[in-house]
């Protein structure tokens, strides 16, 4: 099944497509899908499908789900790039806000020091 517009309904191409937090239901489903997929993975293979239960299922934090909107229905790219609650209902009347307070950005790691060698490499400091 290909995409759709968030909006029910909403027939418009796609342009936008950002993240949220899925609702408890569907990480329900996520959890039950993957564990059934897991499952036919190790019988397929010839080992113990119970197995399958020993991995985590999946929790909110670690899961997220795509939500796609047309040009009328988008957010801003910089709302886009975070993720939001599984609350988020998208825009509201006035775009391009949503209806929640999405997570800040995750700050990227620094890089490690390094020592320029008289050669002109750059290594790792020690």
């Amino acid at each position: 099944m290909s995409p759709t517009c968030w909006r029910p309904g909403c027939p418009a191409p796609l342009v936008a497509q950002w993240q949220r937090r899925p609702t408890q239901a569907e990480l329900d489903d996520q959890a039950a899908a993957a564990l059934a997929a897991r499952t036919a993975a190790l019988a397929a293979a010839g080992l113990d499908p119970a197995a399958a239960a020993a991995i985590p299922a999946p929790t909110p934090s670690t899961s997220t789900r795509a939500v796609h909107a047309c040009a009328d229905h988008a957010i801003t790219m910089d709302l886009a790039q975070h993720v939001h609650q599984d609350t988020c209902t998208a825009p509201g009347s006035a775009l391009p806000s949503c209806s929640c307070t999405p997570e800040p950005l995750p700050v990227p790691p620094s890089a490690p020091p390094t020592t320029t060698l008289p050669t002109g490499w750059v290594v790792p400091a020690t």
